[in-house]
């Protein structure tokens, strides 16, 4: 078998396990989890060098997986911007892995995700998740007929993200359903996402894990600055919510709370990073940002780089002038 790639979108309804999944294959830690629902917000890449093997995989491969937010019916810009992730990481992907929980009876949410899948018409494999949860295995017959009967999956694969089980075969078969290609990434690169975003993320990870109520769900985290040194980086966050209780909540007694928070999400990026970390974090009020377009737009980290790359390019024409004025003089 020749060296085979290949792009990979994990499917499914909120707190399927998409993310663990991610993780898991992986090796390391690139999205973040919290046990409430719709914790990813972005499509998230993740790429599996697959070495060489006497199995099935005898020339190795590369799978770049792409774990995307939880599917629904939106009702917010935020909502329809995930939607939007969904939609964009599912274009031109070679095989879908359709996530879903065992523990949990086919309902409205993953007919939504199932409709999505059949109007792409992309193979698919079918991944039971949380087996570990099943005592009696013969329980989860049911639900892959009644799974199969919706759409013609190529592979039905019971697994345990969490406990890594399942894990070896559903690699190879991945392997063996790409076709023949290039590797589309070095192999020191495991992700495309840029250490800033993984930072605001591991922030709001910790708000997640932290707050309850409303609040996980009113919030989201912008990296304002950073400064990445070889011993120390330096970063400066905000936290945004919706109303003054939220931010109240957020701050905590004697800002308890905020520090709390801090102080865990200064940890991970560290280890993240490989260098002590500064991390400064702010709470600002933005009424209704979840409803704004332009501010959900603004927190797409594509976007953010785009318009970095771009200031750069007009510090840089500005330093030129500048010199050439100099010159002249």
């Amino acid at each position: 078998m020749a060296f085979r790639s290949g792009f990979v979108c994990i499917l499914g309804r909120p707190n399927a396990g998409k993310s663990t999944l991610l993780n898991a294959l992986v090796g390391e830690k690139l999205a973040i989890i919290s046990p409430k629902p719709q914790t990813t917000r972005n499509r998230i890449q993740g790429v599996v060098h697959v070495p060489k093997l006497n199995g099935k995989i005898k020339d190795g491969g590369q799978i770049v997986l792409i774990d995307t937010p939880g599917v629904h019916k939106p009702d917010s810009s935020l909502g329809r911007k995930m939607m939007v992730e969904v939609r964009e990481a599912m274009e031109g992907c070679d095989l879908v892995l359709f996530i879903v929980d065992a523990t949990q009876k086919l309902d409205a949410r993953d007919q939504f995700a199932l409709d999505l899948l059949k109007q792409s018409g992309t193979k698919a494999f079918l991944l039971i998740n949380k087996i570990d949860l099943i005592r009696e295995k013969s329980r989860l017959l049911p639900l892959i007929e009644e799974y199969r009967k919706l759409y013609d999956f190529s592979e039905v694969i019971p697994i345990s993200a969490l406990k890594r089980s399942g894990l070896n075969a559903l690699l190879e078969s991945v392997i063996s359903a790409l076709p023949s290609g290039p590797a589309y990434f070095p192999e020191d690169e495991i992700t495309d996402q840029p250490a800033r975003f993984m930072a605001a993320e591991i922030v709001r990870e910790q708000v997640l894990l932290n707050t309850k109520e409303e609040i996980p769900y009113a919030t989201t985290v912008m990296v304002e600055s950073f400064e990445e040194g070889s011993k120390l980086t330096r970063i400066a966050a905000t936290i945004y919510c919706e109303r003054e209780g939220q931010k109240r909540i957020l701050v905590g007694k004697g800002g308890q709370m905020l520090k709390r928070i801090g102080t865990a999400a200064r940890m991970q990026i560290e280890r993240m990073l490989g260098t002590k970390v500064f991390l400064e974090l702010y709470v600002k009020v933005e009424p209704g940002w979840r409803d704004s377009r332009s501010f959900v737009e603004e927190l797409d980290w594509r976007k953010q780089l785009e318009q970095r790359m771009q200031q750069q390019s007009l510090q840089a024409d500005a330093t030129m002038v500048s010199d050439a004025d100099s010159t002249d003089g």
